[in-house]
């Protein structure tokens, strides 16, 4: 049974609090909405299973055709029904980062800029300190409780939203919170400086190759879990809107970063609602070689931004990319990545 009530709650933070190194730490966030309504957020900052320890993933400057759907949502809390068809998070399927570039930090240790904690105050307090900032906060709502103060800011009713992280690909033990496209996140947004500062965290215990509809952990064939490394075979272009009437001849270009030759038979290139276009039959992509791949009509790729990812011939995800309106809206130029 996947996570239960997900959604996102749009408020203004209006204050933090830590938690320390306790048994099951969070980093506290009050925030308010536009109707006054109080919330708290409880972010994880250390896991229960070992290694304890937390991923995380901060994008400064987060650029992703999601923002513009956000931005059409109504302040406080709204349901999402988890899907590829609307503004939901999926840290596998939708190609917000590339996990490789996940690092762990402490929960909470003595000094400075040194552990989660630090990490989440530099962006958060920033939000805190801007009146027309506003956190969107992706997980699962609890509340509202009419006749229990929230334990942590003391405002009634408790109400607030938790499980914000990676909710898919964990260990048997939570198993029971997997799904699709119901990842929680913590994105704020800065509109006088036109930006938006991502922040994602994810449980070294779960996996990142999950089943496409249950969000269950897929395992190689010897029974070990699989990771996320070094992508041998990447997207590095897009002619997302090439010159001329519609339809155009739309093409993605591979790239063979590994040292060995690359078998692609049965790979496939996919859009965000599943759409597929083959990758053709050729000899295996030698070291560093590139290919460009023309698209089927059935695969498209939309000038309002849109996401690209590249699947193996097992239908696990090798490599994927996202573009914005801004990025597609120059004709005949390819997107890089």
């Amino acid at each position: 049974m996947p996570v239960k009530n997900y959604g996102v709650l749009i408020a203004r933070v209006v204050e933090t609090r830590r938690e320390g190194a306790r048994e099951t730490p969070h980093y506290q966030i009050h925030l308010t909405d536009d109707h006054g309504t109080h919330y708290r957020a409880a972010v994880n900052v250390l896991s229960q299973e070992h290694p304890s320890e937390l991923l995380y993933l901060v994008t400064d400057d987060f650029r992703h055709p999601l923002t513009a759907a956000l931005e059409g949502l109504s302040g406080g809390w709204n349901t999402l029904p988890a899907g590829p068809g609307g503004p939901t998070l999926d840290f596998v399927r939708g190609n917000l980062f590339d996990p490789a570039g996940m690092r762990t930090l402490p929960p909470d240790v003595e000094g400075p800029d040194n552990d989660l904690a630090d990490l989440l105050d530099h962006y958060v307090q920033r939000a805190v300190a801007d009146p027309q900032a506003r956190a969107y906060v992706f997980g699962s709502r609890f509340g509202p409780e009419p006749a229990v103060k929230d334990k942590v800011f003391g405002f009634l009713p408790g109400n607030g939203v938790h499980d914000v992280h990676m909710n898919q690909g964990n260990s048997r033990r939570f198993q029971g919170d997997d799904g699709v496209w119901q990842d929680g996140g913590l994105l704020l947004r800065f509109p006088a400086q036109s930006r938006w500062v991502g922040i994602f965290l994810a449980f070294q215990s779960q996996s990142w190759h999950t089943d496409d509809t249950t969000g269950h952990t897929l395992e190689d064939v010897d029974g070990t879990r699989p990771t996320t490394g070094a992508q041998p075979v990447m997207i590095i272009a897009a002619r997302v809107n090439p010159t001329g009437p519609a339809p155009e001849t739309e093409t993605v270009t591979l790239l063979n970063a590994s040292p060995e030759p690359a078998d692609l038979t049965g790979w496939r290139i996919v859009s965000r609602l599943g759409h597929g276009s083959p990758v053709p039959a050729t000899a295996p992509l030698a070291p560093g070689d590139c290919l460009t791949v023309p698209l089927t009509a059935e695969a498209p790729l939309g000038n309002q931004g849109g996401e690209i990812t590249l699947l193996d011939a097992a239908g696990l995800k090798v490599h994927g990319v996202s573009y914005t309106a801004e990025q597609a809206s120059r004709e005949g130029w390819s997107v890089v990545f």
